[in-house]
């Protein structure tokens, strides 16, 4: 590298970094981007594209070992795993090149390496125990990210007990599957396995699944579930488990008594600790806690001139918050005086089957924090399109304040919701009240008359139900 003095430097080249780099190029910056392993992060290369891949496989598996219900007949129906996998990966690299053209495109300057901050202004990139640049900049963003969790209880192999890298790219189907965790990572693959014939028992520690999710929301998944043939256990742990020639036993225990549970797999999902470690913190003030860089809303760290973004910091731990994040913290940076970030109206979205997606608050923490609550609900039995589909299993829920009619919350679940959701969320953001939602005109038919109708409902208003 000829020049060393940047604007910006940005630690991590996943989808806050990255984004990061290419915004601040947009508005004129002199920006690079360090990463250590792949552009596009754990997000595109082994999360949220390739999981997407896979499931999309699942769904076609279900939809052909239910033809009959659409008039239609097929014999020997089966799948190769080799290519579902093949497929997925390919997905996952196609996109990881198209982040290697925009940066490109934008004059971002790309080093392979491990950074790690050395004194002010300073990041060292070392490569093969080696260091190959030293960057000045007045701006470090740190975008790291974050890894799986691993407990004592549940040591990772790789060969019987996986964690989400060897979930993604099986070597066999297995026959019987348990997922340890039931949030989106866990319930994600709990569906796609389920929905490719493996027999799944998901373990959940809280006492509900989804526990991020609206109280409501988790009990009809719950539901959903077990009609699939899906085992959940709740408010249940696992004590231990010993691995045999090519099993797993589990001893789980619940409501005081164990059981152990024989499996050819184990999944461990067990949430995320953040990136913080070797990327020199300690000779700084950015303040950690619980693992997770403590930020301001323009992801402004303790320390002047270091600011971090995305995973590192702590829930919601979603691609899109990393993004957007990145994009508010350069625009400060640059002195655009950019929104601040509001974490509340960051749609979260687990793309199992049913779909369930969610923004706001839930109406448990809606009353929680002294909101009188209207609350509106319609089935997506009540729906033309779902029906029409076939997919009449579903429901919406809206929340909103009885005194100011603002949208304090909404969860959906059912088919296609991850699409619908953006339309709250965009409701939330211009601080829309049940007025402006009431007069928007839905398309008919389509299942986003059932967001429509949800909204009518917390007024007394509802037409189809």
């Amino acid at each position: 590298m000829a020049d060393q003095n940047f604007d910006v430097v940005v630690l991590g080249g996943g989808p806050g970094g990255y984004v990061a780099a290419i915004r601040a190029a947009q508005l004129g910056l002199k920006a690079a981007v360090v990463e250590r392993e792949h552009l596009g992060g754990i997000c595109l290369n082994w999360g949220c594209i390739p999981t997407k891949a896979l499931l999309r496989s699942s769904e076609i598996n279900h939809l052909l070992h239910n033809l009959k219900e659409f008039g239609f007949a097929a014999d020997n129906i089966r799948f190769e795993l080799d290519a579902i996998v093949k497929r997925s990966r390919g997905v996952a690299k196609q996109l990881s090149s198209g982040v290697a053209h925009l940066l490109k495109k934008n004059k971002v300057e790309v080093i392979m390496g491990s950074g790690r901050l050395a004194g002010a202004g300073t990041l060292v990139v070392e490569k093969a125990g080696a260091v190959i640049a030293t960057l000045k900049s007045k701006h470090i963003i740190l975008a790291t990210g974050a890894r799986a969790r691993q407990l004592p209880s549940i040591p990772v192999d790789g060969k019987l007990v996986w964690s989400y890298r060897e979930a993604m790219v099986p070597d066999m189907m297995p026959k019987s599957l348990l997922v340890v965790g039931s949030g989106a990572i866990g319930i994600e693959f709990a569906s796609f396995y389920r929905n490719m014939g493996a027999e799944v028992t998901v373990v959940e520690v809280m006492d509900r699944v989804m526990p991020v999710e609206d109280a409501e929301i988790s009990a009809f998944a719950r539901k959903s579930f077990e009609k699939q043939g899906m085992k959940i256990m709740t408010g249940a742990t696992v004590k231990s488990l010993k691995t045999g020639a090519n099993n797993v036993t589990v001893t789980v225990e619940a409501a005081g008594k164990s059981q152990d549970i024989t499996v050819d797999r184990v999944i461990s999902a067990v949430g995320i600790v953040g990136n913080v470690e070797g990327i020199g913190l300690e000779t700084t003030k950015v303040v950690v806690d619980r693992t997770h860089v403590v930020i301001d809303e323009y992801c402004r760290t303790a320390e002047p001139g270091i600011y971090a973004i995305g995973d590192l910091c702590g829930a919601p731990w979603l691609a899109h918050k990393a993004s957007h994040e990145g994009v508010v913290c350069v625009e400060a940076i640059a002195g655009l005086h950019p929104h601040p970030i509001n974490w509340t109206n960051i749609p979260g979205c687990t793309y199992c089957r049913p779909q369930v997606a969610s923004v706001g608050l839930t109406e448990a923490r809606a009353k929680e924090l002294g909101h009188e609550v209207r609350v509106g609900r319609f089935p997506f039995i009540g729906n033309g399109k779902a029906i029409a589909m076939g997919e009449a299993e579903g429901m919406v829920k809206t929340v909103f304040d009885a005194k100011t009619g603002e949208l304090l919350g909404a969860h959906m679940i059912g088919a296609e919701v991850t699409e619908m959701i953006q339309g709250y969320t965009i409701a939330r953001t211009l601080e829309a009240t049940e007025a402006e939602l009431m007069h928007t005109i839905f398309p008919h038919p389509t299942i986003s008359e059932a967001m429509h109708e949800a909204v009518l409902d917390a007024y007394g208003r509802a037409i189809h139900f």
